[in-house]
């Protein structure tokens, strides 16, 4: 993909979508940190449906490690490897009280420091909770990035590294978003749908899907 191709292809995604957000709920920093951790290997809708449920009863590192281990579980059972994202959000939440006053860090280093926390949900905190010009590589991300010569790359760190040297700046608080929501209703895995994509002119991938025939899904 061009730089040109790049330009239009952002162009096109924010004229769109002009201010994308997350599709997980949350209405504090905390609250994003617990449910970007619950998030790997679950979907963001399995996500909500948990913590719809956990947030008003405890969403602060205070009110979870009050919960008690089995009674976090018991809010999070329906998402997937919950005994261990319970480990950690409970022993994440031990250190945020003991190390930084119950708050959320802002640094890379000190989210990644936490139990359960990777690279990419500290890219996640960093960007979505502080507006750092971040850019978390998932599964949508890697493949968005790989099938459409933007940022091809055989690691998501890969792909990460060459998405902040090929995103115009200006684009990037936001781009992060806009490459997780194509890929997740667009430029999907099994089936890009080429035909409806408005920025099918961008991108290198070959030959584009066709629309299917009428009746066909």
């Amino acid at each position: 993909m061009t730089p040109a191709q790049i330009e239009r292809f952002f162009a096109t995604l924010q004229a769109a979508n002009p201010r994308p957000a997350s599709e997980l709920q949350y209405t504090s920093v905390f609250e994003l940190l617990t449910a970007v951790l619950l998030s790997a290997q679950a979907t963001d809708v399995g996500v909500n449906k948990a913590t719809r449920r956990l947030f008003p009863v405890a969403n602060t590192p205070q009110k979870i490690i009050d919960l008690g281990l089995d009674g976090l579980e018991g809010y999070i059972r329906t998402i997937g490897l919950f005994r261990t994202k319970a480990r950690n959000l409970m022993q994440t939440c031990r250190i945020l009280l003991e190390r930084h006053g119950g708050e959320v860090p802002r640094t890379r280093e000190a989210l990644e420091a936490l139990p359960g926390v990777g690279r990419k949900t500290a890219n996640v905190v960093l960007n979505v909770a502080f507006g750092e010009p971040t850019m978390a590589v998932d599964t949508h991300i890697f493949r968005v990035g790989n099938r459409t010569g933007l940022a091809p790359g055989k690691t998501p760190l890969a792909v990460e590294l060459q998405l902040l040297k090929r995103v115009p700046a200006r684009y990037m608080v936001h781009a992060h978003h806009w490459l997780i929501l194509h890929g997740r209703y667009v430029c999907q895995a099994r089936k890009p749908r080429c035909w409806e994509c408005a920025v099918a002119s961008c991108c290198d991938f070959t030959p584009k899907t066709p629309a299917p025939a009428p009746g066909q899904v």
